[in-house]
């Protein structure tokens, strides 16, 4: 499906019938700036689920629709100006990460008046409640990483950005991105041999992605 150009000049959208193209999904972007709802909706629905698992692991998993919604508010507030100088999806990711880098100072903050930061804890309540499986236990590491090296990684491993993608959203060379992901797989694999929740299959699998 790709989206054609309309006698007025202006990009033609039609149904999502399959997986949009990077460009569909940037002629979208333009089309909803100038005023085409039809656009808005496909823009929408072409990108909330990586906006929304992006926000899940940079802001926290409670308030993942929270900060989907806030990142949408952003980008329809700065639609008429994208310029399209990189995808669309690349801009709109942009906007959640920072819109994630908020919440976390936000709660940071609420910690510091309150002395307790509910909002991190119901967010390790609802990830490790019930039996320890381990999508929550792989979730419960990620969560853990180091901010910078959580978004490199799961921009790259997690959401199939490529390391130039991930350096235009995080605003660093690809060369810091590079580096950031080798970290973080350090990392992971060093918490998966003191993690008693994961089976053994699961720490090889994690072993050998860090070795590959």
């Amino acid at each position: 499906m790709s989206s054609t150009s309309a006698p007025s000049g202006r990009p033609r959208v039609t149904a999502l019938d399959n997986q949009p193209t990077a460009e569909d999904v940037t002629a979208w972007a333009i089309a909803a700036g100038n005023g085409d709802d039809h656009a808005m909706a496909l823009f929408v629905r072409a990108t909330q689920t990586d906006v929304w698992r992006l926000c899940s692991y940079l802001g926290s998993h409670g308030a993942a629709d929270d900060l989907t919604q806030e990142t949408y508010l952003r980008a329809f507030r700065s639609l008429s100006s994208f310029a399209a100088r990189s995808s669309a999806t690349t801009w709109l990711l942009s906007i959640a990460r920072r819109v994630c880098a908020d919440h976390v100072r936000s709660r940071r903050r609420t910690w510091r008046l309150n002395h307790h930061d509910s909002a991190n804890g119901l967010d390790r309540a609802d990830t490790l409640s019930g039996d320890f499986t381990t999508y929550a236990a792989l979730r419960d590491l990620v969560d853990h990483l180091e901010p910078d090296r959580k978004a490199a990684f799961v921009l790259t491993q997690m959401l199939g950005a490529s390391y130039a993608e991930a350096a235009e959203v995080c605003r660093c060379p690809v060369g810091t991105i590079r580096s950031r992901i080798a970290r973080a797989r350090e990392d992971l694999v060093a918490a998966v041999d003191v993690d008693t929740r994961l089976d053994i299959p699961t720490r090889r699998r994690i072993r050998s992605s860090n070795s590959a």
